[in-house]
């Protein structure tokens, strides 16, 4: 007796048991039963009865005592041991390096406060991957305050991977807002948070061309952009070892000033754009000739009044015709508002010239269109027209930018200098990855200046694992995987996704059918593989206990042969 499967073509297949017989010397068979309806369980357990084997209900052999994530710390753990960042930190194994690697690794799969961060961690397999027995917050902390100390050391093992004497160094600023009042460095800045009142600290990322992170320094939160730029040129030349060194930042971090005193200095070259005053000197004295765009979107000139540098004009029409809606949009609204107040005076609901100029005041200012309309407030009446002047003057600039250097044209072509500065978006898409609820380096809850500094360097860590983690799973993600493309395309115009990349972005599938995913979800789904820890029950009142981790679907050993194949 046995069980026989008849596959079906448009149906489930059909199971029946079946027995064998003999007939006149020949061998034959015939149906006993269709157990089709029956559950798998069941069948698979007949099955094995008729094939003689022992059979015993699974609660009675062993149970499981308890189940843990395991998949995505496990994938996790595993890329920052490829990227040695655990031996960056320390090349001695000890718990405080444990409790870092572990606050990295948490950070990545489930940022949160440090509080809730232990909480998450024993719910998974991570403290038993790192031998890390119990720790909650405080222990977080010392281990904060410890590796602060070693903040230098691991940023010069950076900064000896990833830059090179003469090599692009990006570097950029941005702020963060601050919960509490008592830090030092805790003050009331330029939010680029867009939180008002706030106290922030602020903070600067020093990256390889690429973008990947290799230094972090932390500054009082009402520092202006410029004056840390020196700084940090001082320090990547001492600090690091690098002579020789092409700086790249935006024209409110590169300021005149700064270019002024970088060129007493030896070996530091720059890269910047000039701010719209500038553009507009240039055009108005017939440097910046703007019909020369009508036949290329770029093109290199020198000016007096920029010795030893190369300008390079760029046009971006895209641009031109997105900010031309946008201040259309803007004056259009400024209309209306200034309608109703004309109407309000002229009924008497406002009077006099003060009352009815800082009603004037909060509508120009919320659209930013004073520098475009004319005003005539008078005690019980009020007028406005546009200055047509001004606004066809700033739409001439629309699209309009100009990248200034002082490399030579032998050491770096017109193209490539655009494309250099255009790097800086690298910077700021890290920024945007450690604020948001990727890594949540906001809102920073720390009180004293060394936890907040431990803090953001901390975050920057995981940001230099996170960065790898997203170059190397490029081919799951909504992500370009064509990254040579980048080297030779047209610097001014609109970067484009490949046909491949806008293939997974509207189609949301992989070449293989399977699902394209964000990093977030890739994480998730990872965690759907468990350790679970078992009971086996044996002869009287012996008990063994093993564990077993579940089986890897396809997609997931995607995913660890990509992070394997990591390289620094």
């Amino acid at each position: 007796m046995y069980i026989a499967t008849i596959p079906n073509r448009s149906s489930r297949p059909t199971i029946i048991i079946r027995e064998g017989y003999r007939e006149n010397g020949k061998v034959k068979n015939r149906t006993i039963a269709n157990i089709t309806h029956w559950p798998k369980e069941k069948t698979e357990a007949l099955r094995l009865v008729l094939q003689g084997k022992k059979v015993a209900e699974v609660d009675k052999l062993f149970e499981k005592l308890e189940s843990k994530h395991h998949g995505h710390v496990a994938a996790v753990l595993a890329t920052v041991k490829r990227l040695g960042i655990d031996r960056l930190i320390s090349s001695r194994p000890c718990r405080e390096r444990n409790i870092i690697v572990a606050t990295i690794v948490a950070r990545i799969c489930e940022p949160d406060s440090k509080l809730a961060m232990t909480r998450w961690w024993r719910d998974t397999t991570l403290p038993e991957l790192l031998g890390l027995g119990y720790a909650d917050e405080d222990d977080i902390y010392e281990a904060m305050d410890w590796l602060l100390a070693r903040q230098k050391r691991i940023e010069k093992k950076l900064a000896r991977r990833h830059l090179t004497d003469g090599d692009l160094v990006l570097y950029d600023l941005t702020s963060s807002y601050f919960e509490g009042e008592k830090c030092p460095l805790a003050a009331r800045g330029k939010s680029r948070d867009r939180k008002k009142g706030t106290l922030q600290v602020n903070y600067g990322l020093v990256s390889d061309r690429r973008g990947c992170p290799v230094a972090v320094s932390v500054f009082s939160g009402n520092t202006i952009d410029s004056t840390t730029l020196l700084r940090q040129a001082e320090r990547v030349r001492e600090d690091f070892g690098i002579d020789n060194m092409v700086l790249v930042g935006d024209r409110g971090m590169i300021t005149q000033k700064q270019i002024n005193a970088l060129r007493g200095v030896d070996g530091f070259d720059w890269i910047t754009a000039l701010r719209s005053g500038g553009i507009r000197k240039l055009i108005n004295g017939g440097a910046l000739q703007l019909d020369l765009f009508d036949e290329r979107n770029l093109f290199e000139f020198l000016h007096k009044d920029y010795p030893g540098e190369r300008l390079v004009a760029c046009r971006n029409p895209v641009l031109a015709r997105k900010r031309a809606r946008k201040r259309e949009s803007m004056l259009e609204a400024t209309k209306r508002e200034l309608d109703k107040v004309q109407g309000m005076a002229g009924r008497g609901k406002l009077a006099g010239k003060g009352e009815i100029g800082v009603r004037v005041g909060k509508v120009v200012n919320k659209y930013k269109m004073a520098k475009h309309i004319v005003l005539d407030i008078g005690d019980d009446s009020f007028g406005f027209e546009f200055d047509e002047k001004s606004i066809a003057a700033e739409a001439a600039l629309d699209g309009v930018y100009v990248i200034r250097t002082s490399l030579p044209k032998e050491r770096m072509g017109a193209d490539e200098t655009v494309r250099s500065y255009k790097n800086l978006t690298s910077v700021e898409r890290a920024f945007r990855s450690l604020k948001s609820i990727d890594l949540l380096v906001r809102p920073i809850r720390h009180w004293t200046e060394k936890r907040v500094r431990a803090h953001i360097f901390l975050c920057m860590l995981t940001y230099y694992v996170q960065w790898h983690m997203l170059e190397a799973l490029r081919p799951l993600l909504f992500a370009d995987e064509d990254q040579e493309a980048k080297k030779t395309r047209d610097p001014v115009t609109p970067a484009k996704r490949s046909e491949k990349a806008m293939e997974k972005v509207h189609g949301k599938t992989l070449d293989d059918g399977s699902e394209v995913h964000s990093f977030r979800t890739l994480l998730h789904h990872m965690s759907t593989i468990t350790r679970d820890l078992c009971r086996q029950h044996g002869d009287g009142d012996v008990v063994h206990t093993f564990t077993i981790d579940t089986t890897p679907n396809e997609k997931q050993r995607r995913v660890l042969d990509l992070l394997g194949q990591i390289r620094v």
